[in-house]
């Protein structure tokens, strides 16, 4: 697929609520262990909102982040991408209020909904506004509050998630910079195995869905497992493919942070060893879209990624949904 313009990462932010739950927290609300979480998942702790803030609001503190790093200021800002699958409110859009947050004025906005993978989706469709000249200034953020729909009940979910945002301002740059392929996947026949059950219009909010907790995350946590990892593993072969590379060149590869045993089975089907695999999901557990944008911007300050590093996104969520993203820094 030929482009005409290039997009490239300007900036990276990222924002992570006070508020610690450690495993040991854990252990007092749900019967659970730290050394089961510890080896089941790999996570150690994780990070919740505090009452007072919102997806939006952690997202417009990582987007400020990000705006000031690519030197942007909100008024260039030409369209806003939010992924999220905790909005603020079902309408209007989370992005919306990013804008309003931030004064980017001149700004489109619309969220996406694709679980997990949404900040990969929201990068690949910044990168389509830009190459074909439609915009030239576009902000994604990846925020969660997932710790409102957690059933902090259930102890095989209750475990695993956090809240986070992350962001990146794209701009266009010259090759060889810039994301050089994107693959995006779905398997909406699977969307039952992960999923929120009420809230919508299929089961509109009621005291029997309330009483029946059918406004958490239910999770068949077995079938996802098995699908996910192999999912990332052919997202990660067909990027590559598709920009001409070989896995070999790969400086790193920033994978969804959902389950350590996912990551190393991925890892371990794409011949990546993992000393070359950005891992931080002891420390903030999976934050749903927010995984790979808070991964992009620690690896860029901790300098796991530098200028022409060869770097991999890699997700899979709800939906389903999975994908990729290679990017030349």
């Amino acid at each position: 697929m030929e482009h005409h313009i290039n997009a490239g990462i300007a900036g990276t932010g990222m924002y992570i609520p006070e508020k610690l739950l450690t495993n040991a927290d854990l252990e007092k609300m749900v019967d659970t262990s730290d050394e089961w979480i510890t080896t089941r998942v790999g996570i150690r702790e994780r990070h919740l909102a505090a009452p007072e803030e919102t997806s939006s609001s952690m997202g417009s503190k990582a987007a400020r982040m990000a705006l000031a790093q690519a030197c942007v200021s909100p008024a260039e800002v030409d369209l806003i991408i939010m992924a999220t699958i905790t909005p603020d409110v079902p309408w209007p859009a989370s992005a919306c209020f990013i804008q309003r947050e931030l004064g980017a004025s001149q700004a489109a906005c619309f969220d996406i909904a694709a679980a997990c993978t949404g900040f990969i989706y929201g990068l690949s469709l910044a990168q389509g506004f830009i190459s074909t000249g439609m915009y030239k200034t576009v902000l994604v953020v990846a925020a969660e509050t997932l710790s409102r729909i957690t059933d902090w009940e259930d102890r095989n979910t209750a475990v695993l998630f956090g809240d986070a945002a992350g962001a990146a301002v794209l701009r266009p740059v010259a090759a060889p910079k810039g994301i050089l392929a994107t693959y995006l996947g779905a398997d909406g026949s699977k969307g039952d195995l992960l999923e929120l059950p009420a809230g919508g219009s299929r089961l509109p909010a009621s005291h029997e869905t309330v009483s029946a907790r059918q406004h958490y995350i239910r999770m068949k946590g077995n079938e996802v497992f098995k699908f996910a990892a192999r999912a990332m593993a052919n997202s990660n072969k067909e990027a590559l493919q598709r920009a001409g590379h070989k896995v070999e060149e790969l400086d790193l590869l920033i994978p969804h942070q959902a389950n350590m045993r996912i990551i190393e089975a991925a890892a371990r089907l794409s011949n990546l060893p993992m000393e070359k695999v950005f891992l931080n999901i002891d420390r903030y557990g999976n934050t749903s879209a927010a995984t790979t944008a808070v991964a992009l911007c620690e690896a860029l300050q901790q300098q796991r990624l530098k200028p022409d590093s060869l770097c991999l996104l890699v997700a899979f969520g709800g939906g389903f949904t999975w994908g990729s993203c290679l990017i030349r820094i």
